[in-house]
């Protein structure tokens, strides 16, 4: 059988390759696939990263079949892919919109677009490219993402926070690209009745995105680049290939 093997971040530049075809024994299992590929480079693959079948989280003892598509997902550093008028987007639906985007947020548009009479609180979190990151002089940030999955695991997290803490509206915006020193790399805005429900809504939004969705960052400094490490995936998530097992 042929699978698809998609890698992202770090691991793209490790393995040498963003796309490849992998023919497979049937009956092959995530794990068995990951020491295939880690007996190709000679090495032993990263500790702490996720798979993906089509475009969903995976166990390492899930059993592929002709056709999946395989995604190698080292730890997330992000801070329905579109490129048109989010703005306009926030006004056509008043439960909020999620986006990622390879043009500036407009968030004053957006902030403006998502209030409503009902509301009595509009909490917005807003991602800003700093210029330095422990002493270092950054010039600019590159931000990815594994699109399709990435674009429902934001309207995932939407919809969780929307019945989770009982608010009216939830938007969450994120860049891709080239990102240069004050543009913002994520947009979170929700509104609702109470500022209380609001606030623990987007903390709890920014906190799960940068740990689960697969949005990752290069950046690049006066004296060299390298891919943000991410925050450890949340228990289930991560891949031992030791044991073939999820790491708790």
């Amino acid at each position: 059988m042929k699978i698809k093997v998609l890698t992202f971040g770090v691991l793209r530049e490790w393995l040498g390759a963003a796309e490849s075809e992998v023919e497979l024994p049937e009956g092959t299992t995530v794990a068995e696939l990951l020491e295939r590929l880690s007996l190709r480079q000679s090495k032993p693959m990263m500790r702490g990263i996720a798979v993906s079948v089509n475009a969903e989280f995976s166990t390492a003892t899930q059993v592929l079949r002709d056709g999946d598509e395989v995604g190698l997902l080292p730890p997330v550093s992000g801070g329905s892919s579109r490129r048109g008028d989010d703005a306009n987007e926030a006004e056509a639906n008043p439960e909020g919109f999620t986006a990622l985007t390879f043009e500036p947020i407009e968030t004053a548009r957006i902030l403006a677009n998502a209030k409503q009479g009902e509301d009595g609180a509009v909490v917005v979190f807003d991602g800003i490219v700093r210029n330095q990151t422990r002493g270092r002089q950054t010039l600019y940030l590159d931000y990815e993402a594994y699109e399709t999955m990435a674009r429902q695991k934001l309207d995932e997290l939407a919809r969780d926070a929307r019945s989770r803490f009982s608010v009216r509206h939830v938007t969450i915006v994120h860049r891709l690209g080239r990102l240069e020193i004050g543009e913002s790399s994520v947009l979170i805005v929700v509104a609702s009745a109470h500022r209380a429900q609001a606030y623990e809504a987007s903390r709890w939004l920014i906190d799960t995105l940068k740990k689960t969705v697969p949005i990752w960052k290069k950046e690049t400094f006066a004296d060299g680049a390298v891919w943000a490490d991410g925050e450890p995936f949340p228990d289930g998530i991560a891949v031992d290939r030791a044991n073939g097992k999820a790491e708790a």
